[in-house]
């Protein structure tokens, strides 16, 4: 914060950055509100919502891009897919075109249920109640390969503000980036 602060030559903000950092990670961790963090921390609900949007742009473009994403991705053996619906206020959707990405590269993809049909590389499991034996047996290590993303989402979904966004769709992908830069720091 403090060399984002320098570089945009700013000369006094309200909060020191130890406590914008704070005011962040308070939103992403807790999902409080504007009102809620302005209001806990002494500040207006502007300043609030300017100090978060800095941090979280900040911590954003630490994330990896989906072509840095990809290019690591190529060592590896194959890829988890997963997910989620995030509940928001707002009505418009986002694709990024991952699924298309992956079958460009080649890249082999386990994926749930929610993917089929998606086509190229991605595998998924067999639907039905009344399965053959070898679709069971192949199910199962679908999932057993799959377990890691599940667990993965399930430790993301553990930020509140994951759990209800209030804020514009085009903020989304940042905010997401913004989080899993801070878990993979905190997991470190």
């Amino acid at each position: 914060m403090t060399a984002r602060r320098r570089e945009i030559g700013t000369r006094w903000r309200r909060l020191p950055a130890a406590r914008q950092a704070l005011l962040a990670l308070a939103h992403l961790r807790c999902g409080d509100t504007y009102a809620q963090l302005a209001a806990g921390f002494g500040i207006g609900i502007a300043t609030a919502f300017r100090s978060i949007r800095e941090a979280v742009d900040i911590l954003a473009t630490l994330a990896p891009s989906l072509a840095e994403a990809i290019k690591a991705i190529r060592a590896k053996a194959f890829v988890i897919l997963d997910g989620t619906l995030l509940p928001i206020d707002r009505i418009a959707a986002r694709q990024h075109g991952i699924i298309e990405v992956l079958a460009e590269e080649g890249l082999r993809c386990w994926a749930d249920k929610a993917y089929q049909g998606a086509g190229g590389t991605v595998r998924v499991p067999f639907r039905g109640r009344r399965l053959k034996r070898w679709k069971r047996r192949h199910n199962t290590t679908h999932a057993k390969i799959r377990c890691l993303g599940e667990q993965a989402m399930a430790t993301l979904k553990g930020w509140r503000l994951l759990r209800k966004l209030r804020c514009s769709t085009n903020r989304i992908t940042d905010v997401v980036k913004a989080v899993l830069v801070l878990h993979h720091h905190a997991s470190a």
